[in-house]
């Protein structure tokens, strides 16, 4: 938040495209612990930089930054009902912001950082096929939503005889639960398909006291999430007939637990549409031994009472910083969100259920 020379407080969102910040750990050398574990509270500050490097930059030596500090705070008239930036922060974080932010130091009134790997995402393996990339979960299914959406418009003539409402849905926070203004588990999706659903159409069936209710239940959602790829070192953690591949097609996700919200019927729908472009598909149930994590799938799935159904490009190194996808995966991802867009409202209506 920066504060204008009109005295307005505006909100500017920045990216600091260089590592400024490291995590060391202990050597092993130091610690020979079977299990690694660390205190969040004491053993996670990131190293910014060293003191004698800042004040060589600052022209300044160590007795001298020592003699400036001594005495405390100045005073200032002003009264500050916290304390400012540049007390709470390092002034070198501050200008970094306000660099980068095109403003000033004094401009900058408050912020929020939020860390992440600047390593580059690159291609790899023998034959290029392999993505080596931090937070493939979930931005690749993020794009391949919104690029299979967009190319599902690319012809002129693309909704003439279209019946439904094309749309994607990109959540925040769904690792800490998406109970946030902008995660899944909030007002946000039921609040535009309201509105969306009580817009005027010719030959419109619905009435409108009703419509929302009735969108609900002729719309189909797809819970978009990385899936996991068999690990060849510990192939004994998957079910023996359920171990994705990289590059053999996005996975339907099944729980019997509902942890997924996947379903035959939505099954069959994912299968006709798949096929329409020639994308292969694979089935994941985890092990019975194994724990099972979930998605945004039961949960939107309960809320508006849709028709829902979990699947995912396979990965390898979920939630690691560096985790491993398939190159052609996400071209697959690709064309079945675009044929998913483009035949949803023929095949839903071929797919009759009690």
């Amino acid at each position: 938040m920066v504060k204008t020379s009109r005295g307005d407080f505006v909100q500017k969102l920045i990216k600091i495209d260089r590592p400024i910040l490291r995590i060391p750990t202990l050597a092993i050398h130091l610690d020979r612990q079977e299990n690694f574990s660390f205190s969040k509270e004491t053993q996670l500050f990131p190293i910014a930089g060293l003191v004698a490097a800042e004040l060589n930059r600052q022209g300044k030596t160590e007795e001298s930054a020592e003699r400036t500090n001594v005495g405390g705070k100045e005073s200032d008239s002003t009264f500050q009902p916290l304390e400012t930036l540049a007390e709470r922060h390092h002034p070198i974080i501050v200008e970094l912001v306000a660099t980068e932010a095109g403003v000033t130091p004094s401009d900058v009134v408050d912020f929020e950082m939020i860390l992440y790997d600047t390593q580059k995402s690159c291609i790899g393996g023998l034959n290029n096929e392999l993505i080596f990339s931090p937070r493939l979960d979930n931005q690749e299914m993020s794009f391949c939503a919104t690029m299979g959406l967009i190319n599902s418009l690319e012809a002129s003539e693309s909704l003439e005889k279209e019946s439904s409402i094309r749309l994607i849905s990109l959540f925040d926070h769904e690792e800490i639960g998406s109970n946030t203004a902008q995660g899944a588990d909030s007002n946000l999706l039921p609040a535009v398909l309201r509105r969306l659903s009580v817009l005027p159409s010719e030959g419109d069936p619905f009435e409108s006291s009703t419509a929302f209710e009735q969108t609900l239940s002729s719309s189909f959602l797809i819970s978009a999430d990385m899936a996991h790829s068999v690990n060849p070192n510990y192939a004994g953690n998957y079910e023996a007939k359920h171990r994705p591949e990289m590059n053999k097609g996005t996975v339907i996700k099944i729980n019997a637990n509902a942890r997924y919200a996947t379903n035959s019927p939505g099954i069959v729908l994912l299968q006709e549409i798949a096929r329409e472009q020639n994308v292969p598909l694979q089935l994941f149930v985890v092990s019975n031994v194994s724990p099972c994590g979930s998605t945004i799938g039961p949960m939107l799935s309960a809320k508006l009472g849709t028709r829902t159904l979990d699947l995912g490009n396979p990965q390898l190194s979920m939630h690691s910083i560096r985790e491993t996808g398939g190159v052609y995966d996400v071209e697959y991802g690709i064309r079945l969100f675009e044929s998913f867009f483009e035949h949803y409202s023929e095949m839903e209506g071929r797919i009759f259920v009690d």
